[in-house]
């Protein structure tokens, strides 16, 4: 199971739910081994909770970059379209592990954000400072969703052997 969990983590690389699907699994193997108590409820509560936020930063990311950088909301939700179209047609176009799909999201949030901002009559400097804090936010959000798959992985690693 440790070793599957590792390569459902290998699928957050790709923007894939593999957070998720570590969540799934190990509380199918609780359900499974429930008699033997491998997994307590509070470590599927914990692992879960993280996996939701993992999710809310990644999806959240640009948007909350953009607005920190003076972004007003037509700009913030230009971010999140932006991160969202960025990142699937980047997967494609540029197909190296990851990188395709954490440059589109950037690049695209970052672009969303200004094009967004232009047509809500910004001023280039306000909009292109909006489309970089979203850009930068979405890498952060990317990057907490990573870290955060590996503390899920880590924590079903060292329950299932925990006594």
């Amino acid at each position: 199971m440790i070793l599957l969990n590792a390569l459902c983590l290998l699928l957050v690389l790709f923007a894939l739910p593999g957070n998720w699907l570590i969540v799934i699994l190990t509380c199918l193997f609780a359900w499974w081994r429930w008699d033997e108590g491998v997994f307590s409820i509070y470590t599927l509560i914990a692992i879960g909770i993280l996996a939701t936020l993992g999710e809310l930063f990644e999806f959240f990311g640009g948007m909350g970059g953009a607005k920190k950088a003076g972004a007003r909301w037509f700009g913030a939700f230009g971010a999140l379209m932006g991160a969202i179209i960025g990142a699937v047609v980047c997967t494609f176009l540029i197909p190296i592990l990851m990188l395709g799909t954490v440059i589109g999201a950037c690049v695209g949030a970052g672009t969303g954000a200004l094009v967004f901002e232009l047509a809500a009559g910004r001023r280039m400097d306000e909009s292109a400072r909006s489309g970089l804090g979203a850009g930068l936010g979405e890498l952060v959000g990317i990057t907490i969703k990573i870290s955060l798959g590996f503390v899920i992985w880590a924590i079903v690693a060292v329950a299932a052997f925990w006594p």
